[in-house]
């Protein structure tokens, strides 16, 4: 048996690196995939990977940091399989790299509006459905950056430490509504967001993160994916509110 057989999984950002992942990962479980996401260049191409395990995956245009966009996604995706069983909020960017007093408003505002409000947007609406089901499981992408500091990324760090805060507050509201809330804190992972961070560009610095990491690699997307199944299925169904680390121990040094 399939640990997500004929289950209905809401998954933004999924098009590319984690959220692919995730995606792919929960079709080989047996799961209905609705991806969420902005259009961009290769998008097909990546859909077509998903559908490839999974042929009853919708994908639906959808900008999590606009309310109305958010509240459409769901109704489609109720409208098309009826039940919302799992949701992976994991939309997020990294945005420009400046000390605090050199932050734009703009920038800071950007980022904010994805990785934090986009979160709360979409637990809002996933929500509202998993209360009439009685049941439901939303796990949060955070970061192992939403548990500490890191120099020029306050804009990222504070929305980061904020998913976390939304996760367990929404653990506790709904622990008695049949619905589990938890988080992942990935470390430096292997993806287009890397690239867009200009760290994988920069063998100095990008050897600088690897070091940070005790195992002394960066981590895998399919890795990450593994963690989702593990809190999307009834193999975790005696955990909520927690933020699950998958970061090479990062965070023990």
């Amino acid at each position: 048996m399939k640990k997500l057989e004929n289950k209905t999984v809401f998954i933004t950002g999924g098009l590319s690196g984690i959220g692919k992942a995730c995606a792919i990962a929960a079709a080989k479980e047996g799961a209905n995939i609705v991806v969420a996401d902005m259009k961009a260049e290769n998008s097909e191409k990546a859909f077509q990977e998903i559908v490839n395990e999974n042929p009853k995956a919708i994908f639906i245009e959808c900008d999590v940091s606009k309310f109305e966009q958010v509240q459409t996604a769901i109704q489609k995706t109720i409208g098309v399989f009826k039940t919302l069983d799992v949701a992976l909020n994991n939309s997020g960017i990294i945005g420009e790299s400046s000390k605090i007093g050199d932050m734009t408003e703009q920038a800071w505002l950007k980022v904010i509006g994805v990785n934090l409000n986009g979160v709360f947007n979409c637990m809002k609406h996933e929500l509202a459905q998993m209360i009439k089901q009685k049941s439901g499981v939303i796990v949060n992408m955070s970061s192992i950056l939403g548990k500490v500091g890191f120099s020029s990324s306050a804009h990222y760090v504070a929305s980061k430490h904020g998913v976390i805060g939304l996760t367990q507050t929404a653990a506790l509201e709904y622990a008695t509504e049949g619905i589990r809330v938890n988080a992942i804190c990935p470390g430096f992972i292997e993806t287009p967001l890397l690239d867009k961070g200009g760290i994988s560009k920069d063998i100095e610095v990008k050897q600088h993160i690897i070091n940070l990491h005790p195992m002394k690699r960066l981590g895998k997307s399919e890795e990450i994916a593994n963690g989702f199944i593990f809190l999307a299925s009834e193999d975790s169904s005696f955990v909520s509110g927690t933020s699950l680390e998958i970061d090479g121990g990062y965070l023990v040094i």
